[in-house]
């Protein structure tokens, strides 16, 4: 795949941010409270930054905050969506908010029963999205060229149907995807209480017996 139509499907800060990484501690301010690089520029396609190099050196940039979850890191839906086309791409709700995975996290092999799974590495998916993260739909792209991040031609779409940028589709997606995980995390906090034991119809009555007199 030549560069121009890599720029076509791609926009040029994508694979730097991919490969950043994040969380370390900023060289500059390193002593302050908020030191740690957890933000990148889409202008300046450079490292990580922290939360007061964005308000020295990126104050009227194009930035997204990357957050971590299980030592991973994700971005949230609501900031990535307006850079980038995200869609095949699999989200979940942490803490409130709807994210995806930056890359691939490693698992185990899928099992047969398992109905979804991401076409570059197999992971497992709640619902039937090609991809687990922005780098299995980067390498999808990469290799067969049957999808894009350009927002460009995806909004040309939408106008020339008349139609949102989220499809009714989408919304029963996102919803069975909410139900599904509200559903997981009720069985892991409450478990089922178990049945009453069942109770005997009839009861013996023992034979009574006296209290000894007193001598």
């Amino acid at each position: 795949m030549g560069s121009k139509q890599n720029t076509m499907l791609m926009p040029p800060w994508l694979e730097p941010l991919l490969t950043t990484s994040f969380f370390t501690v900023c060289r500059t301010h390193g002593d302050a409270a908020r030191s740690e690089c957890n933000m990148f520029c889409l202008d300046c396609n450079g490292d990580a930054f922290c939360f007061y190099c964005r308000s020295s050196r990126h104050k009227d940039h194009r930035v997204i905050q990357i957050r971590r979850s299980s030592y991973h890191d994700v971005v949230r839906v609501s900031e990535i969506q307006k850079v980038l086309d995200i869609s095949g791409v699999q989200t979940y709700v942490i803490n409130s908010a709807r994210v995806l995975f930056l890359n691939e996290r490693p698992q185990p092999k899928s099992g047969k029963g398992v109905p979804h799974i991401c076409q570059i590495c197999g992971r497992s998916l709640l619902d039937p999205f090609r991809f687990c993260s922005l780098g299995c739909k980067l390498v999808g792209i990469k290799r067969n060229g049957d999808a894009s991040f350009n927002l460009e031609g995806k909004n040309e779409a939408i106008m020339e149907r008349g139609g949102e940028g989220v499809s009714s589709r989408d919304h029963h997606n996102q919803n069975q995807e909410d139900d599904q995980l509200r559903e997981s995390s009720k069985q892991d906090i409450y478990p089922p209480t178990p049945p009453p034991p069942p109770s005997s119809a009839r009861r013996r009555k023992g034979i009574p017996h006296r209290a000894p007199f007193a001598s």
